[in-house]
């Protein structure tokens, strides 16, 4: 999910650490809700037998960065380093790791731990576990310290939680599969989307964009939901089939009973009403962009009538996230990202709350220098 919760109540305790050896780091760093990023050293954690090192060589920027550093959500400890769409190589490994070795490429996403025993951690669904660790303003249980994100030189993680990217697989567009990549996939894959499924994808942007992309190489029949008719050409080279303009009553009423399944992406309030007579018996409308409150009572009618459904759906867990890595590569998926430099970062937060960015934009750490 594009908009990820702070890992922790607003009133947590943060734990003074333990004392050992840390690893120094330059990063951007947010030091309150007003203040913008600027340039900011701490220290990493020593790493654990089971730990990987990873030196970033590229950061996407998520809307939950931004929300995150201005405290959108409540709960954002400060001073808070963003970033949870992480690709680095491997500069050294704990004598507990069994699956990488220095050099690799390797990702990490939204998830830097969890409590490793809960029915939603057993079954490969860690997003879910009441103690998950989110990779920056949270608190790591094992050690009281508070995570910092990817907009840095280097990140220590758990094994368990850092993911391999396969070969042939542009790194710089890789980025953004981590959160936008994997938000979309794991609805079109829990729901069953395969050949002749019908999906509509509602909001053309991060998450709506990878969503037209994963859907047409499930091959589904892809339909863009949007209240821009000049996003029809660019919709279309990401894979949709059909674009379909939400704010014309006629053109809703056209494919109504049509979608098995709505990816909504759409990251502020709206009413959802006019797209539920588009499902059809048994459809789901799922929410990945959206945290919060509906202003528009929900009618139940057309839900109860035709066994429709409208659920939520929030990244995804590791095994789950390795699958779509792979899943991108084989089908030549990425995200299509502008690159921009460590200190033009500020600019990118106003420029992504205007949408102006053809989708993601990706740091390049090599221009972060201490």
């Amino acid at each position: 999910m594009s908009q990820i919760l702070a890992a922790h109540p607003a009133d947590a305790v943060v734990i003074a650490p333990e004392n050992h050896m840390t690893i120094k780091v330059l990063g951007y760093a947010a030091h309150s809700p007003t203040d913008a990023l600027v340039p900011y050293s701490f220290e990493r954690r020593d790493p654990r037998p089971d730990d990987v090192t990873i030196e970033i060589l590229y950061c996407g920027v998520c809307h939950s960065d931004l929300h995150t550093a201005r405290n959108d959500w409540g709960g954002t400890i400060y001073p808070v380093v963003p970033g949870h769409e992480i690709i680095g190589r491997v500069t050294a490994v704990g004598p507990a790791v069994t699956k990488f070795k220095v050099g690799d490429a390797v990702g990490v996403g939204c998830l830097v731990d969890s409590c490793r025993e809960c029915d939603p951690c057993e079954h490969g669904h860690e997003q879910y576990c009441d103690g998950a660790v989110f990779t920056y303003s949270a608190v790591d249980p094992k050690d009281g310290r508070v995570t910092q994100g990817g907009y840095s030189q280097r990140v220590v993680v758990t094994e368990r939680f850092v993911l391999r990217i396969p070969e042939g697989l542009d790194l710089k567009g890789a980025a953004p599969l981590l959160c936008a990549g994997i938000t979309t996939y794991s609805p079109l894959r829990h729901w069953g989307v395969k050949k002749g499924s019908k999906v509509a994808v509602t909001g053309l942007g991060g998450l709506g964009h990878m969503g037209l992309k994963i859907a047409k190489a499930m091959g589904a029949e892809v339909t863009l939901f949007t209240r821009s008719p000049g996003k029809e050409a660019d919709a279309r080279r990401l894979g949709a089939d059909h674009i379909v303009l939400s704010n014309d009553p006629a053109a809703m009423k056209s494919v109504a009973g049509k979608f098995d399944l709505i990816v909504d992406t759409v990251p502020y309030v709206h009413d959802l009403n006019p797209y539920i007579p588009t499902l059809a018996v048994n459809g789901t409308l799922v929410l990945v962009g959206y945290l919060g409150p509906l202003d528009d009572a929900l009618n139940t009618a057309p839900l109860v009538f035709r066994r429709k459904a409208v659920a939520g759906s929030l990244i995804g867990g590791l095994p789950e996230t390795q699958e779509m890595l792979d899943f991108c590569a084989e089908h030549g998926l990425t995200a299509d990202v502008e690159m921009i430099r460590m200190d033009e970062i500020n600019a990118a937060y106003e420029r992504m709350l205007k949408s102006d960015v053809k989708y993601r934009f990706v740091i390049d750490m090599a221009s972060l220098k201490g």
